[in-house]
């Protein structure tokens, strides 16, 4: 089998070297991008199975970078920082990023992250079954219709939808959806959560103004709401 391929892109020679020696001690085919534009490069030639991803890079800012490679191909994304601000972090995980590790880090913990990031990443969901319901969920794709709309949805805000639609009604507090969505719930924030919600909420609104699809439950958490209309409100 193909081993995995992991494109790091660091301006650090140093950290790269280390970062290619524990990824491919552990069974990884890494691969190495000193600038944004290197990146961008190698990127399209062979899209890779996951990106770790420095942020401050010397000709392309990080995140800016992150959108310019998911304009390509959806793929995985590890951000990687010396920065420690917490701004910095929800910036990150917003943009859809699937882990954050600041440096200086453990090598070996990294690469379990980037195993935990890929064995998510290749989990089958089971889509919601039983009554019809105006939200229909491909997994394959990684894609969810609203009243037939596609969501442009990052990849957590895909994580919530899916795991709140699998149980409408059903009130999940923000620790549980940290659990089911996030790759490292211990490292995230409950703000982080309800700064997701707030996002994947308006898009849907933006498709279906006079609903509520998403309840809060003050003090507790969310819930997707149980009397959603099969139709799309004229």
């Amino acid at each position: 089998m193909a081993k995995p391929r992991i494109l790091i892109v660091e301006d650090e020679p140093g950290i790269a070297d280390t970062l290619q020696y524990a990824l491919r001690t552990d069974g990884f085919e890494p691969a190495w991008a000193a600038t944004g534009e290197e990146a961008l490069s190698k990127f399209r030639a062979q899209p890779p199975a996951l990106v770790i991803l420095d942020v401050g890079l010397p000709d392309l800012n990080g995140f800016e970078l992150f959108k310019q490679l998911h304009e390509i191909a959806d793929v995985p994304a590890l951000f990687l920082t010396a920065r420690s601000d917490e701004i910095d972090r929800v910036v990150g995980l917003e943009l859809g990023a699937d882990d954050y590790v600041p440096k200086p880090f453990s090598p070996r913990e990294l690469v379990a992250r980037v195993r935990t990031i890929l064995r998510r990443a290749a989990k089958p969901a089971v889509a919601p079954h039983g009554a019809p319901t105006p939200i229909h969920i491909d997994d394959g794709r990684r894609q969810i219709r609203f009243y037939g709309r596609l969501l442009e949805l990052s990849r957590y805000e895909y994580g919530l939808l899916k795991t709140l639609a699998a149980r409408p009604g059903h009130v999940y507090t923000r620790d549980a959806l940290l659990e089911r969505v996030w790759d490292d719930p211990g490292e995230s924030l409950d703000r982080t959560v309800d700064a997701h919600v707030k996002t994947l909420r308006a898009k849907m609104k933006a498709i279906a103004p006079t609903l509520d699809p998403i309840r809060t439950h003050r003090g507790t958490g969310y819930a997707l709401a149980e009397d959603l209309p099969a139709n799309l409100p004229s």
